[in-house]
């Protein structure tokens, strides 16, 4: 057993509304900038649907994530390196603009330059990349809120898995949110595809990100991750993706669409994990055993074995505890209600979903009937026509028992909380209908509906308190001109005497070592030591002229 720590998150779909608040925080933080004006790292879909870019889960046209060759042994579904190499310069599997969307902005000139005349002027779009006028075809939420239907669902690659009945009767069938980010996941398929080695994913937290300056544009990594959540910058020439907001987690902050959720769907935590297991847990036989297999390699964190091991590999106390006390375990293992999104892809992903349920009791209310009473909703869970076969293609490669389990969970999660909420005497026999107990049933509503910010977001920081001798402040992935980690101090700088832009990472960042028993800028740097970055802690030799020194 060799643990290793992975930060991950879970996101509550019965809360998302589909607001896009998360991503329009993303965008303006990460990706505002000439050449991203397509790239999302962070979206909101509506299911059923395409997705974006449209169509990405079909992996017999993509060819993204891992497969199992004759003899049991994982391979790239997009080939080897040889395939690699023969098309190295002409990458047959990416999407074009046209499966992403052509960006675009609008001519508003034309409303104030637009000569006198019978009809009022407009502004009409043009296109980011051209310049000339365009139609508006395709968008990062084209399908928002089932537009189109049913022509633009006979797309859905999972809708294609699921029962003739399920897309004959479409109109009659409910539809939800789903809020998509990169995976991070345990066994990267885009860092195994990148030849240049600019994909790398972090060892101390499993953030895996694109080193600017390795990237060669190839886009081996864009074809080989299933999501296709890496994205091509064609101004810089570089990849880009999500970051997991790392600077805001190195200080102890959630990423910037956790912080503005609307919904507070979104938990953020860390989990220990066998780093010997994953390839064991990814190469799987059977895809409906993947979930099984994907669990089993989560590591007890209160398991005294795998703290003396967690502390053997360098984990620290203060980390440890922080797994002990994450929300990601505790919803993983301990309630059994989040799902990885597509674990067929075998690339072990770190993000997580608990599957919506208000639908269901919206379902049964419509009837006249208690849309909260527990034989109603049971009852609802059976007959339903999309959410088992739909929900399962999407989170347990077709595997329903594993999603009606979690769907029974929740539901007798909501009529055990009814009786307390209406002062009535509570039945033990919910719960145990569904293998919890009443602790566990309250211990789960608690997380999942009153949680406070610092029980959603349990995140251990990366600064010592004291720090390093010689330490150097952490550069920036996309540390390029123009990127948001441009600044030549990093995303810090406090002891770099060099302007840094005020950020809420850079005051918890100086705040915590404003507080250290040393100064951030110590002994051993002392040419880096000036009053305007001094931060008023001891004096550096040769900062003050000493006594009988005045010249």
């Amino acid at each position: 057993m060799k643990p290793m720590a992975q930060m991950a998150m879970v996101m509550n779909l019965d809360k998302c509304i589909g607001c896009h608040t998360c991503s329009v925080t993303c965008k303006q933080a990460w990706t505002n900038r000439p050449g991203t004006e397509y790239v999302w790292f962070n979206n909101v879909e509506t299911r059923p649907g395409q997705g974006y870019p449209r169509t990405y889960e079909d992996q017999d046209r993509w060819r993204g994530g891992w497969m199992l060759d004759r003899r049991g042994r994982l391979r790239l579904r997009g080939g080897g390196r040889f395939d690699k190499l023969l098309h190295i310069f002409s990458n047959p599997k990416l999407p074009s603009i046209d499966d992403y969307y052509e960006p675009w902005t609008y001519d508003y000139e034309n409303l104030t330059n637009a000569p006198l005349g019978e009809h009022m002027p407009v502004a009409p779009p043009r296109s980011l990349i051209s310049g000339e006028p365009m139609k508006i075809k395709w968008s990062a939420n084209w399908d928002d809120d089932l537009g189109g239907s049913p022509e633009i669902l006979s797309g859905d690659p999972v809708l294609r898995q699921v029962s003739e009945q399920v897309r004959l009767e479409l109109e009659q069938t409910f539809m939800f949110y789903l809020p998509r980010i990169c995976e991070h996941c345990l066994n990267p398929s885009c860092v195994a595809s990148c030849p240049s080695g600019a994909m790398y994913k972090r060892s101390e937290d499993g953030i895996v990100l694109v080193d600017q300056d390795r990237c060669r544009g190839w886009r081996m990594c864009v074809s080989g991750c299933p999501y296709k959540k890496v994205y091509f910058n064609h101004k810089t020439g570089k990849a880009e993706k999500c970051t997991l907001c790392y600077p805001r987690i190195e200080v102890g902050l959630p990423t910037v669409c956790s912080e503005t959720c609307v919904g507070r769907l979104r938990y953020l935590g860390l989990v220990l994990y066998d780093v010997d297991r994953v390839l064991e847990a990814a190469s799987t036989p059977e895809d409906t055993d993947l979930y099984a297999a994907h669990r089993s390699i989560l590591l007890d964190p209160d398991d005294p074995e795998v703290i003396a091991a967690a502390r053997a590999e360098g984990i620290s106390d203060e980390w440890i505890e922080a797994a002990q006390r994450s929300p990601i375990y505790a919803l993983i293992q301990r309630y059994q209600v989040a799902l990885p999104l597509h674990p067929e892809y075998r690339t072990v992903p770190m993000v997580w979903y608990i599957p919506p349920l208000s639908p269901v009791v919206d379902a049964v209310s419509r009837s006249g009937h208690d849309g909260e009473e527990l034989g109603n909703l049971f009852g609802a869970l059976e007959a339903l026509r999309i959410p088992i076969e739909y929900l399962a293609g999407l989170f347990t490669a077709g595997d329903t028992a594993v999603v009606e389990g979690v769907l029974r969970r929740l539901a007798a999660m909501r009529s055990y909380m009814r009786d307390i909420n209406l002062g009535r005497e509570t039945q033990p026999d919910i719960p145990e209908s569904v293998g919890m107990t009443e602790q566990d049933i309250y211990d789960m509503y608690r997380l999942l509906a009153l949680a406070k910010y610092d029980e959603r977001y349990v995140i251990p920081t990366a600064y010592a308190t004291d720090t390093l001798p010689g330490a150097e402040e952490p550069g920036c992935s996309l540390s390029f001109e123009g990127g948001p980690g441009m600044f030549e101090s990093g995303p810090f700088g406090e002891a770099s005497g060099v302007p840094v832009p005020v950020a809420v990472e850079t005051f918890h960042a100086l705040q915590q070592r404003q507080t250290g028993e040393h100064m951030g800028a110590n002994d051993t740097r002392p040419s880096r030591v000036n009053l305007l970055n001094w931060d008023g802690r001891g004096a550096p030799p040769g900062m003050f002229p000493q006594n009988g020194d005045r010249g």
